[in-house]
């Protein structure tokens, strides 16, 4: 068995709207499937699968947008200075580039400023503001913020200057008292998208500046809007679509400087190479200083000037992992360390020095390890204030619950799941205690259990590099149309083997009667000591297509493997058993009938359970059989109390009968008549002449003393054997040696020479039987 540590939640896609998307748009079942779990109409499919320009909608719809135009173009005409006012993240970067390009076309005298996350925080700032007056600013316009920031636009306002708001942030009750604010859902509904990005906002006031579709300005757009995680679909859906493309062919410096220093290939650049490569670096510039740097980057006309900039990003960000790591590592040893930390069911950590601009991402490393909701503290030492960036799980509003602690919380904000706050340091510990209060009211076992949602089961039939590349076409996946999860249930594994230098990868033929798929575990070479041929395993992850020198072959890369049948590891016979144990999960049962056992096994073991006159005690599911018993009624009686749901049978047996066999009734005949012809015989001085003389090895021979002495035949004096004249006939079979010499031969037959298969079906009659008993 193998027990994902995920509970798989598969869903069934309703095989006639399958069958209906499938004829209506001439695709495989594959991408109908993908369909029909996000889409409940054969319209919504179309527009997915035949994306164009109708999902980008005019501007000016965008309410606001009209006085916005008016605004700018009244500055260009009088020649005023403008101030784009920005944000330090990959969006807020992006939304800036946009406005700068497009109002440096239109001969604006424009400057941009960016707050400093640790100086200034996030958002519109006073001193900011002030310092852009003196500079002789007279028009400021914000992107990607700017909608919660009240106070220092009013003074702006009072300073004589006019602020245009474009943002996408969720507004508060009051709105700021800007001249003109553009924003998707302001009001409410009046635009036919209200998910835009920051950057989606300024690409759209680009766009009504220009008076025509801003194609230059895609690549940008794309980024911020894939990298502030907005749901791609609908108009987010096809400017990151387009944008993807233009980057494809750009020539724009920066693209081919973030490519070189990202390591990828511009033309295989899709949505996951801008989430997890482009995007982190340029969040990792305003997360540990100035993002201006960011903005000057993408602005870089010259390669040279762009692979600097390329390379700063790189050093900012592989700044950003170590600190990252570090942090996470530290925050670990406190949750493993500390039972008041690590058994709450929030997990809260705090030190002084972290690094605050990685916190958040700490918090989500904590979440996916623990699936619990995490917050994690950098104390200022100076002031002993903590602020902090928590990540919540399904069922924890993590808001709500920081709200019902306002008395000691100060400063918070955030979401269903995830939040900032800032509190006092000697607060933290209380915020920890309320938190696992009120989560132990409402986290059950079942929220606590992270789960792996599966949108598409798969036949092994269904799958082909066309219908691959057809999944393909349906790209970008993100927030709202998220990348399939595929299933492969009960599926055969054909081959396996260990990959890469240390080995921590695997490598497998997966098979059933509908056909053979190559299948690759990354960082799961693991697996390979938990799977054992002929048992039905379940996989998830992705479809994939992998080609070499030209050959294209369909490729499953494994996220997760379940499988609930039980399984058999043949360890029998094998060479160096002590080294192959380290294979075997600790957690296990390791079973012994015999005491011998525990002399070879005991240096290389922790513990061994001696099994006694039936007496078991607590048993692992993980059962491994060192030896074997004396009787199989033995080892029925532990199979029946254990309920295995892995057999790992090692079967030590240092001096095996099964080769010897049980002498012959002719063979005891024949020894006995040379016995009785002797007045003596003196065993220990004349065993190799009776091995040669009876053709039967001196284990034997001795066996057959022991039994003739047990019945009473023989007696034995110092060494010396007699024949008993006086004896009783009986059998040999009444011997308790002859019988346990035939139980053991009987025994090893059964379990140490018979087939893997002979021996998994012994396992599986009792495994069955004593299931529904």
């Amino acid at each position: 068995m193998i027990q994902s540590s995920k509970k798989w939640k598969i869903q069934k896609p309703d095989e006639s709207f399958v069958g209906q998307l499938r004829k209506e748009l001439n695709i495989t079942s594959l991408t109908a499937k993908i369909l029909a779990s996000r889409v409940k109409t054969i319209e919504e499919a179309k527009n997915i699968f035949y994306m164009d320009d109708r999902h980008l909608h005019n501007p000016f719809l965008l309410a606001g947008m009209k006085e916005a135009v008016e605004r700018i173009e009244l500055a260009l005409d009088r020649g005023e200075k403008i101030l784009i006012y920005g944000d330090y993240d990959a969006d807020g970067i992006t939304s800036t580039t946009i406005m700068l390009n497009v109002l440096l076309d239109l001969g604006a005298d424009v400057e941009y400023e960016i707050p400093n996350r640790f100086t200034h925080g996030y958002g519109p700032h006073e001193e900011l503001f002030r310092k852009a007056h003196e500079n002789g600013i007279q028009l400021i316009i914000t992107v990607d913020n700017g909608i919660s920031g009240i106070e220092p636009i009013r003074l702006a306002k009072e300073l004589g200057m006019d602020v245009i708001v474009t943002d996408h942030h969720e507004p508060g009750d009051e709105l700021p008292p800007a001249d003109v604010i553009v924003h998707p859902r302001i009001p409410e509904g009046h635009y036919p998208f209200g998910e835009l990005a920051g950057v989606g906002v300024a690409f759209k006031l680009a766009h009504a500046l220009y008076g025509e579709e801003p194609d230059h300005l895609y690549e940008y757009a794309a980024i911020g809007t894939i990298a502030d995680l907005v749901p791609l679909t609908g108009e987010n859906r096809y400017i990151a679509k387009k944008g993807i493309e233009q980057i494809r062919k750009s020539n724009s410096p920066w693209v081919k400087a973030l490519c070189e220093a990202s390591g990828v290939k511009q033309q295989e650049i899709d949505e996951e190479i801008i989430g997890f490569y482009f995007g982190p670096r340029l969040n990792a510039i305003g997360r540990l200083g100035d993002a201006k740097p960011g903005v000057e980057f993408l602005m870089s006309g010259d390669l040279e000037f762009a692979l600097q900039g390329a390379k700063l990003l790189n050093q900012k960000n592989n700044e950003r992992k170590e600190y990252v790591a570090s942090i996470t590592e530290e925050a670990i040893g406190m949750i493993e360390n500390d039972p008041r930390i690590g058994n709450s069911l929030v997990l809260v950590v705090a030190k002084e020095g972290w690094h605050a601009g990685v916190i958040g991402i700490v918090a989500s490393r904590l979440v996916e390890k623990y699936y619990k909701p995490a917050i994690v503290f950098s104390i200022d030492p100076e002031t002993g204030l903590a602020k902090g960036s928590g990540r919540s799980i399904e069922g924890f509003h993590l808001y709500n619950e920081l709200a019902k602690n306002r008395d000691i919380l100060p400063h918070f904000g955030g979401h269903p799941m995830a939040a900032g706050m800032t509190l006092s340091r000697e607060h933290i510990d209380e915020l920890r205690e309320r938190l696992h209060r009120q989560a132990s009211q409402c986290l059950t076992e079942e929220l606590l259990t992270p789960k792996l949602y599966i949108d598409v089961p798969v036949d092994l039939g269904e799958v082909s590099v066309e219908a691959i590349e057809e999944v393909q076409s349906l790209k970008p996946f993100g927030i709202g149309f998220e990348k399939p999860v595929f299933a492969i249930q009960q599926v055969s594994v054909r081959s396996m083997r260990k990959i890469g230098a240390n080995e921590d990868h695997i490598k497998m033929e997966l098979e059933n009667e509908y056909g053979i798929l190559d299948a690759v575990g990354f960082n799961k070479g693991f697996l390979y000591n938990e799977i054992t041929y002929g048992v039905k395993i379940s996989i998830a992850g992705d479809l994939q297509i992998n080609e070499w020198q030209g050959r294209k072959k369909p490729q499953f890369f494994i996220l997760d493997v379940q499988t609930s049948e039980w399984q058999l590891f043949d360890y029998r016979g094998k060479a160096n058993v002590p080294n192959l144990l380290n294979n075997i999960p600790m957690e296990s049962s390791f079973v012994a009938f015999r005491k011998e056992t525990l002399q070879y096994f005991g240096e290389f073991l922790p513990s061994i359970q001696l099994i006694e006159d039936e007496m078991y005690g607590s048993l692992s599911p993980f059962l491994v059989l060192l030896d074997l018993p004396k009787r199989v009624q033995e080892m029925e009686k532990l199979i029946e109390t254990a309920r295995p749901k892995r057999i790992y049978a090692v079967f030590y047996t240092p001096n095996s009968l099964f080769f010897n066999g049980m002498p012959t009734r002719k063979h005891f005949v024949h020894y006995y008549t040379l016995i009785k012809s002797r007045p003596f015989i003196n065993l220990n001085e004349h065993l190799r002449h009776l091995s040669k003389h009876l053709g039967l090895n001196a284990e034997a021979i001795k066996f057959m003393t022991k039994v003739f002495f047990e019945l009473g035949f023989v007696t034995i004096e110092n060494g010396l054997i007699k024949v008993n004249q006086f004896a009783e006939k009986r059998s040999l079979t009444e011997a308790a040696s002859y019988q346990l010499r035939k139980q053991q031969i009987e025994l090893e037959q059964q379990f140490l020479y018979s087939t893997y298969s002979e021996l998994k079906q012994w396992f599986n009659e009792r495994i069955k039987e004593f299931s529904y008993s």
